[in-house]
């Protein structure tokens, strides 16, 4: 974690987030409690590297350091006490984190006078953020409503769900919407909608403020 400094910080966040990405594909490809068992130190040694990586943003560096306990915390939870409400408890705080990254990516890159290969890094980090983010906001709808989508089998476990979840967001994210899963209640809607809107305004804005920075 040494070699994570300003200048780079973004790439090895940007690795990370597509290896969360990729192992949820496997994990899905090849399906087997083996397989996961191998996956999930993966995942947290990724997201231990999107934490790391925050740590120039110092007031939501602590906010991420404090989500990420309360989510070891959860975990530990949902293991001993297999629960609806300790699955909701993890989705929320999951959701809480991306929103935190989000804020710190955004302070990073959108508040720079220097644009150089790093901050455009972090551009598409923060593309990748958005995704994932709102992909744990369906997950939190499916936890309530397992009908909330079509298209998508809910699973007893959060888990199982994630790589197409995140397919859907980044499908409705870059609005090409292919219509195999879409939305079926009224509350997935607006989040489907909210999603396509951010997505169209996030290329305008980032990039105009990319250009206007490195302009001058």
């Amino acid at each position: 974690m040494a070699s994570i400094n300003q200048s780079n910080n973004f790439i090895y966040f940007t690795l990370s987030l597509i290896s969360i990405l990729l192992i949820g594909a496997i994990s899905r490809e090849i399906p087997g409690d083996g397989l996961g068992l191998l996956l999930k130190p993966l995942v947290l040694n990724s997201f231990v590297v999107c934490l790391w990586s925050m740590k120039f943003s110092r007031g939501w560096y602590v906010y991420l350091v404090v989500v990420s306990t309360l989510m070891v915390i959860a975990v530990t939870l949902h293991t001993v006490i297999d629960s609806d409400i300790a699955n909701m408890l993890m989705l929320t705080l999951m959701l809480a984190f991306f929103y935190g990254v989000f804020q710190s990516t955004v302070k990073q890159i959108l508040l720079t006078d220097e644009v150089d290969n790093n901050t455009l890094t972090g551009s598409v980090a923060l593309f990748l953020v958005m995704g994932l983010g709102w992909a744990a906001l369906y997950l939190l709808l499916i936890n309530f409503n397992p009908n909330a989508f079509n298209g998508i089998e809910h699973s007893e476990t959060w888990g199982s769900d994630f790589s197409v979840v995140t397919y859907f967001s980044f499908v409705t994210l870059t609005t090409l919407g292919y219509g195999d899963v879409s939305p079926n209640s009224p509350l997935a809607e607006v989040a489907v909608y909210l999603e396509a809107i951010t997505g169209v305004f996030y290329m305008a804005v980032v990039v105009s403020t990319l250009v206007s920075a490195k302009r001058g």
